[in-house]
């Protein structure tokens, strides 16, 4: 590898040049000489400042973490014989998940002669399905999975904007008690 097809550091084009050469320029300019396709004929080498480059790649890195969501998947237990206060109950928890951008994973447990009748637990979640249908869609059919039934719920919000709008909400209630707290005159 006597010769590297060369780019400066503000990606001009410098062309062929020897190793030798190519070394040369990058410690007069006080900068690496680092090798970006070395499958090329020549390879090609950018003159960079190495250490700076890998600093802002690694904060690009970080920011995107930080900007991504992650959607959690809840999961919610029920009984097919469940009671209607119960259920009012379990769905609330399946509402609020939804709201705040979560999936949620609705299992059936089925225990003993239960399991001779999968349709009764087929029926709750179709009912549930139908009662969330404005917060979240069915992901995943339901399905028999040896003594349980699954069902997946996604959400119609994304996490993102689930947190912008409980952030919103939450500055809006902050603003309103402060602004009451300051006009209530100091008992003695």
């Amino acid at each position: 590898m006597p010769e590297v097809r060369l780019v400066g550091p503000n990606g001009e084009q410098v062309g062929i040049v020897s190793i030798h050469d190519a070394l040369k320029l990058a410690q007069e300019a006080d900068l690496d000489l680092v090798e970006v396709a070395a499958t090329a004929r020549p390879p090609v080498c950018k003159l960079m400042d190495y250490g700076k480059y890998k600093y802002e790649s690694a904060m690009k890195a970080r920011e995107a973490r930080r900007n991504q969501a992650h959607t959690i998947i809840k999961e919610i237990k029920l009984r097919p014989k469940i009671d209607p206060h119960d259920y009012e109950t379990k769905k609330g928890h399946v509402v609020r998940f939804l709201k705040a951008g979560d999936k949620v994973k609705v299992t059936i447990m089925f225990r003993g002669r239960e399991q001779s009748r999968p349709e009764l637990g087929f029926r709750l979640l179709q009912r549930l399905a139908e009662d969330v249908t404005e917060l979240g869609f069915v992901e995943s059919q339901p399905k028999q999975d040896g003594r349980n039934m699954i069902m997946v719920i996604g959400p119609h919000k994304k996490k993102a904007e689930a947190k912008a709008e409980k952030a919103a909400a939450r500055s809006r209630r902050g603003d309103a008690p402060a602004r009451e707290a300051g006009t209530a005159e100091p008992q003695e």
